[in-house]
Formats: C-alpha cells, sequence, structure tokens
C-alpha cells in the first residue's frame, strides 16, 4: 500500500461553532482515533485540522493509502476511517483516522482488479464486477493496494463469490456469500448457445 504525508495542526475548540469557522476558512475538521482510552473506556480522540487542499489526493481517488500523520510536529501513522460530506454541495465536512501499527490488524477496504479474459467472454458473455473493493483483514504493512482476480477460467453465467478467493497473508472479511464478479448472458451468447441445441 503506498503511503501520503498529510501535515495538521492540533485543535483545542472543537464545537460546532469552531468547526464552522474552519470550515470557513477552507480547513477540515480531523480526528485521530488510536490506542488512547479515557477513564470510561471508550477510545479519546485526537482532534485536528488540514486544509481542504492537502486532503484532496488522498480523499479523491479509488487507491488505498496509509497516511504519515505530522500534527504540529508529532508523528502518527493512520489510515482513513471515515468521511462525511455534506449532502447539497458535497464539500468535505469532516476525516476520522485510525492510527496503525505494523503488528496489529485492521480491517480494509481493498479494490479489485479483474485479469485475464474470461472464457464467457470469448463465447460472447459481458464480464461484470459486481463490487469494487473487498474488505480484508492483516497489518496494514501486508495490505496490497489492490486484489488481482483472475478470471479466465470464468465461463458463460458463472460467478466468483468472495468465499471462493484467498490472498496470501490477508483474512477476507467481506461475507464469503457475496458475487464479486460474473460473466453475464448477452442476446447474441443466448442465440449462440440456442443454435448449438438446434
Amino acid at each position: 500500500m503506498k503511503s501520503i504525508e498529510i501535515k495538521g495542526t492540533a485543535r483545542t475548540e472543537t464545537g460546532k461553532k469552531a468547526t464552522k469557522q474552519l470550515r470557513k476558512e477552507g480547513v477540515v475538521p480531523c480526528n485521530l482515533y488510536g490506542e488512547a482510552r479515557g477513564e470510561n473506556g471508550l477510545p479519546v480522540a485526537l482532534s485536528f485540522s488540514v486544509p481542504a487542499a492537502g486532503l484532496r489526493k488522498l480523499v479523491y481517488t479509488p487507491e488505498i493509502y496509509s497516511v504519515d500523520l505530522d500534527i504540529d510536529g508529532k508523528k502518527y501513522t493512520a489510515v482513513m476511517r471515515e468521511l462525511q460530506f455534506h449532502p447539497v454541495s458535497d464539500q468535505l465536512l469532516h476525516v476520522d483516522f485510525y492510527e496503525v501499527t505494523a503488528q496489529k490488524p485492521i480491517v480494509m477496504e481493498v479494490p479489485i482488479k479483474l485479469n485475464g479474459l474470461a472464457e464467457g467472454v470469448r463465447a460472447g458473455g459481458k464480464l461484470a464486477a459486481n463490487v469494487r473493493k473487498l474488505k480484508v483483514r492483516a497489518p496494514y504493512t501486508q495490505i496490497p493496494e489492490r486484489l488481482d482476480i483472475d478470471v479466465t477460467n470464468l465461463g458463460l453465467g458463472k460467478t466468483i463469490k468472495a468465499g471462493e478467493l484467498q490472498f496470501e497473508g490477508l483474512e477476507l472479511v467481506t461475507p464469503a456469500s457475496v458475487v464479486v464478479c460474473q460473466v453475464k448472458m448477452t442476446r447474441s451468447a443466448m442465440s449462440a448457445a440456442a443454435k448449438a441445441q438446434d
């Protein structure tokens, strides 16, 4: 997985008024959750802010990154957990980050890439990806940029389900019954199959 560096500034004021003012200035309020726990045992967030331009490459991309966060000179390694956008303007309102270590497994969505020419496509079918990403669990250092799936042997009308896939060093968290991709019958494939039966 690629890494990206983001510089932030710690926030002391965290109320609605303060966050509204930050957004007006083109700055996005963020939280970093990690190992720190409060008296009640719940995770304690480190509040900080990042200029909106500094988050563009991380947010508006299909790729996944580990993030080298620099908050007032203090370094953290994290992954992006949750994004909030304005329902009308699509403006980025808030980002949650999750601190990671090389040992502790995390769950992440990883983009898939379908490789090869499926048998069913040769027979006139159409290859369709039903999902764009699969959830995996592993230490962040072992999570790849993408998951390669070989579709060469996928026949007409056949599917590949998450439960049929295995990736070295990764535990697949996506439910086994989820259809990842399939070769759909097209009109031309149906008529060719009908002719073959005549």
